[in-house]
């Protein structure tokens, strides 16, 4: 008979490894030998900037390649020069290194690299008569295309024989047809319940100038005709994509088998990450951009990767909140608290905690030296002695915030009033014994006394007080602009208007400009992210910020609504 204790100690040394379907069909598969290495791949069409759903991809594709020791590639699907720039391909492969980390340069692809080999395989389609040249115009299509409950019809272009098909394609490659006058479509099925798979258009007459191909082309090929070669050319073995094209999975077996490809790639589509309460798609988020709303697809109140970026976001925290949203089938959305509860724990432990006064009113404490600083032994992360200490000054004039101080109190006002004691963080007890105001009843300086036994780490017992509260030293403090910032969305009446706009949120943006830092922030460089004592987590602005002008995002309030499940 088993020992019971030897039951629990193999219970307790089992782990239990939760799998999400993805990797239950690639273990399939390898375990059935369809696949020897694992390859995938992230697609973006360069014609924007990614936002966080994008990233639910990068991670979800690159994670898998390194779980499995394959291969992650970055391709371009640069198929509609029309809307894509160069300007998008360089700010998507910043954002793809800012979240994996270096990319190798032999794992970075283009589609239009592709062009040559996409054209041999539309005449290999011609020749196999699977594609035939359609002189039908896009109203005229769409009549013959039928509806979901009715069958479509065949073009009467549909029995052109192979050579003039041949023809006719070589011709629409060499420029002798008008855009929009012909195009080639593969000949599949019009009465498929499928609407995919009614002789889908698979190249477009277009005169564009490309981004990477230049003038070489005048035709080009449509994404679901293009994306299932790329796949196959490159040798991925899983093109992971969204749900939306699940209904195109068809099509996309269609074109890889009747290409005959060896070892075709397997489409498997995934849930969105859907947001509450933000601004995803392209076509707003570009209007927010031109109405000058934001200044730009980086703006912080926007949840771009670059504004992310921007804002003070780090890797880790978006790859947290991706696998607290999960990868499933079903379709869900995810609270944007969830994200802010990521980037807290991320920081908590990381960055120093600093003080700083974002709504200044003068301190003078009337009983300490004149002309005197001294420097005060603070710890940069409470929670984290590995962190080590700091010098802070500390003198006559200081600065607090004007919330920490009020002449009439209301019940359970714990900090600074005439008449009581508080500590300053990491110095001393002080006592109200006087203020200032301006004709306006405006509180314009605070005179206090202190107690030199009371210092911080002196081990003073003889008192305790209720209330403690973060200062500066009037003389070293730094001067800083800090914005900040909540959701560009009102959320009280939802993301969109009835007319499709969008209802912005008149507040979402405020702009502090007489604030004071400790002078150890004058050393900060963009992006460095720090905790402000009792305010939140903030970094360096990357676009605005100077060693003259310091410019400070808050990340994150330190309050949080969201608890993990």
């Amino acid at each position: 008979m088993s020992n019971p204790e030897d039951i629990k100690d193999d219970h307790e040394k089992e782990t239990v490894v939760s799998r999400n379907f993805i990797e239950n069909i690639i273990d399939k598969d390898l375990e059935d030998g369809v696949y020897s290495k694992i390859v995938t791949r992230f697609p973006p069409e360069p014609n924007g900037y990614l936002h966080i759903g994008h990233a639910k991809s990068i991670i979800l594709n690159s994670g898998l390649a390194k779980e499995y020791g394959g291969d992650f590639h970055l391709r371009f699907d640069d198929t509609n020069p029309m809307k894509e720039k160069a300007e998008f391909v360089e700010s998507i492969m910043e954002d793809v290194r800012w979240i994996c980390g270096d990319l190798d340069k032999e794992m970075v692809f283009f589609a239009s690299d592709y062009f040559d080999q996409m054209y041999e395989c539309a005449v290999k389609l011609i020749k196999k008569g699977k594609a035939f040249v359609c002189d039908l115009n896009a109203e005229q299509m769409r009549e013959y295309r039928g509806t979901l409950k009715e069958a479509g019809k065949n073009s009467p272009y549909r029995d052109r024989s192979v050579e003039e098909n041949l023809d006719l394609f070589e011709r629409m490659r060499n420029g002798e047809f008008e855009d929009g006058s012909c195009v080639l479509r593969a000949k599949i099925d019009m009465s498929s319940p499928n609407m995919n798979m009614r002789d889908p258009v698979i190249y477009r007459v277009a005169r564009m100038h490309h981004h990477n191909a230049g003038d070489k082309w005048c035709i080009y090929p449509m994404y679901d005709f293009a994306h299932p070669i790329e796949d196959a050319i490159e040798g991925v073995t899983h093109s992971i994509c969204t749900l939306e094209f699940e209904d195109h999975r068809p099509l996309y077996d269609w074109v890889v088998r009747e290409l005959e490809f060896e070892n075709p790639p397997k489409q498997i589509e995934f849930a969105k990450l859907y947001l509450t309460n933000v601004v995803t798609g392209k076509r707003y988020i570009k209007k927010l951009v031109e109405d000058g709303i934001v200044d730009g697809w980086d703006d912080p109140r926007l949840v771009s990767i670059a504004a992310l970026r921007r804002r003070g976001f780090t890797p880790e925290s978006i790859r947290n909140f991706m696998e607290l949203s999960g990868v499933s089938k079903a379709q869900s959305s995810s609270d944007y608290a969830m994200l802010e509860y990521c980037i807290r724990e991320d920081l908590k432990m990381k960055r120093p905690r600093m003080m700083a006064v974002l709504d200044p009113v003068k301190l003078v404490i009337t009983n300490y030296p004149e002309n005197e600083i001294e420097y005060l032994d603070v710890a940069n992360n409470q929670e984290n002695e590995e962190m080590g200490t700091r010098k802070v000054p500390f003198g006559r004039e200081l600065y607090i915030d004007r919330a920490d101080f009020m002449i009439e109190p209301p019940k359970k006002y714990f900090r600074l009033y005439p008449g009581n004691e508080v500590r300053l963080m990491n110095a001393y007890f002080v006592t109200c014994t006087d203020y200032i105001t301006d004709d306006d009843g405006n509180v314009t300086e605070i005179h206090c006394t202190y107690d030199p036994e009371t210092k911080s780490g002196s081990g003073f017992t003889g008192r305790k007080v209720k209330g403690t509260i973060q200062w500066v030293c009037a003389e070293t403090a730094e001067r800083a602009e800090v914005r900040l910032y909540e959701n560009i969305v009102d959320e009280e009446k939802g993301v969109y208007n009835e007319d499709g706009t969008i209802n912005v949120n008149p507040n979402s943006l405020t702009i502090l400009e007489n604030c004071y830092v400790e002078p150890a922030l004058a050393e900060a460089k963009p992006m460095d992210s720090f905790q402000f004592v009792r305010q939140g987590y903030f970094c360096v602005d990357s676009k605005d910020s100077t060693e003259d002008h310091l410019v400070f995002n808050r990340i994150v309030s330190l309050k949080s609504s969201y608890r993990p499940k």
